[in-house]
Order: C-alpha cells, then structure tokens, then sequence
C-alpha cells in the first residue's frame, strides 16, 4: 500500500480564486513571474529615463520623482491584482506604510552618514564645499522613484516569486546577485563594485522585506541610502555617470579599499562592515519571527 505526504509551504499569503476562471486567466497566473518582471522592468527603465530628462531643472525633477514613485506602486498592485489574482497586496498593505518607511529612512541615512565619517577618519575626505539646494531637492525625487522601482521589481517580485519556490536562503542569493548585477551597465562599473552592492544593499534590503513582509522598510532603507549618498554628500554611487546635485559637493581621495574608487564609496571595505550589523540583526529577527522559509517539497512514503 502506498501513501504520499505533502509538505506545504509555511505560510500561504493569498487565496488564489481558481472557480469561474477563463481559461486565459489561469495561464497567465501560471507565467506570473516572467509577466510581472518584465512589466515592471519596463516601469523601472522608463523611470530611469524620465528622470534623466528631467534631472537639469531641479524644480521638475523633485515632483516628478515622487509622481514616478506613486505610479510604480499603483503599477505593481494592480499587475499584482490582475495577474496573480490577489486580492490584496500585503507587501504594501497600507496599515503601518509611514512608520515603516520613517523607520528605513533613519537607517539608511544613519548608515550612510556612519560610514561617510569613518572614510573621514582614515583620511578618505579630500575637499568638501557647498552644492544647491535645489539641487538637493531634485536628487530626493529622482531617488524616490530609484528606490521604490528597484524594490518592487528585485524584492516585490523577483525575491518574493523565487522564495515560494526555493525558500528563503536560495531566494536570498539569487535575487541580490541580480540586483548587483544590473548595475553592471553603469559607466564606472566594476566587477567587484556590482559584487560589493549585491552584498551591501542587495542583502540589507532583502533582510527588512523578511523580517517585516513589507516593502515599506526597504523602500526607506533603499531611498535614504542613496539620497543621503548623492543628494547631501554628493559622492559617486553605483558607478553611475549622472553628475551629482547635492547639498555638498565630497572628494574623497585614497585607496580603493577605504573610498570605493570609481563605483563610489558601497565598494569599499568600510560599507561591508558598516551594512553587515543591521543585516545580521534584520535576519536574526526573522528568523526569531518564524519568517524563514524552508523550500517547499514533497515526501513520497511506501510500505
């Protein structure tokens, strides 16, 4: 006689209607992941676009941002609505979406502020004078709209899809390699800088979406980081070549391992050490929550 055991995955986080369904419906909820990546890659590369355009006006480029921003989220709910058939979204469930997103906020400008003055203490700080206001201003829209894309499409999709198929570890590390290497194709681009960010932010932001099961977090975490990089220290990030409009203008100056030469200062020994603590306590507290997941998998028995 023979009897089969299945192991369901721990935590199911939507009912997916299946009755009264066209066909049409249900083929294209079984090609979600393809459907919603390239979808929102399409958001995310038009976003980058838009705000090149609009980077050299200052006074656009802040409300244009967020106004991309709010789209993205509009976007990614309703795909996530039409193609997976959720009927909500908790990832951006609403409840809670300003303290989450004040609390990324202080940690991500926290960090970046930390290492910022350990690169000074070793020297790393050649010249520092004042930018534009408004030019700061312009920075915070285009880094919103930088942030919420990237998260939506690298933890909203690409993690969370992947995770309900390998589990959280392998998910982990696929996603952030990813993500580091996307940034590949920036001018200044180095093997080792797409590395670092993938294990810097990549990591970081993925540890706030498991130990929350929001995107709010790393949504903050994501924008402080690179605002506080760009837009008030006014330093390379991510190899990128669009010249920087911040609040001060920093030359760093030294060797690769303290300012992260050309990719800017995530590739720099320092970053990994300055993301690494927040990283370990974020997934330590998911897993203290029972929010690691095991990869789901079925146990055939015979007798």
């Amino acid at each position: 006689m023979a009897s089969t055991e299945h192991q369901d995955t721990e935590h199911q986080e939507n009912t997916f209607p299946q009755a009264g369904l066209s066909t049409g419906r249900r083929r294209l909820r079984k090609i979600r992941f393809p459907v919603l990546l390239v979808a929102l890659f399409g958001v995310m590369t038009a976003s980058v676009g838009i705000n090149q355009l609009v980077s050299p006006v200052p006074i656009l480029a802040l409300p244009v941002g967020i106004g991309l921003a709010i789209a993205a989220v509009t976007s990614y709910r309703r795909l996530c609505r039409t193609v997976e058939l959720r009927p909500s979204i908790p990832e951006l469930e609403k409840t809670g979406r300003w303290s989450l997103l004040r609390r990324g906020t202080l940690l991500g400008s926290g960090l970046f502020t930390v290492l910022m003055a350990l690169i000074a203490v070793f020297g790393g700080w050649q010249e520092v004078s004042w930018g534009s206001f408004g030019g700061f201003l312009g920075t915070a829209g285009m880094m919103a709209s930088v942030a919420v894309a990237e998260e939506l499409v690298f933890r909203g999709v690409v993690f969370r899809i992947m995770e309900e198929r390998t589990g959280t570890v392998i998910a982990l590390v696929v996603s952030t390699l990813l993500f580091g290497a996307t940034h590949l194709v920036n001018v200044n681009a180095t093997l080792w800088g797409a590395l670092a960010i993938a294990l810097t932010g990549g990591i970081m932001t993925t540890a706030a979406y498991v130990a929350t099961r929001s995107l709010w977090l790393p949504i903050g975490l994501h924008f402080a980081w690179n605002f506080t990089h760009a837009g008030i220290f006014g330093v390379m990030l991510s190899g990128s070549d669009v010249p920087p409009h911040s609040l001060l203008n920093v030359t760093l100056s030294g060797p690769s391992w303290l300012t992260g030469g050309t990719f800017g200062p995530e590739a720099g020994l320092l970053a990994l050490l300055v993301c690494l603590a927040p990283t370990i306590v974020l997934l330590r507290r998911a897993a203290r929550a029972g929010q690691i997941r095991r990869r789901p998998h079925r146990t055939r028995l015979s007798a």
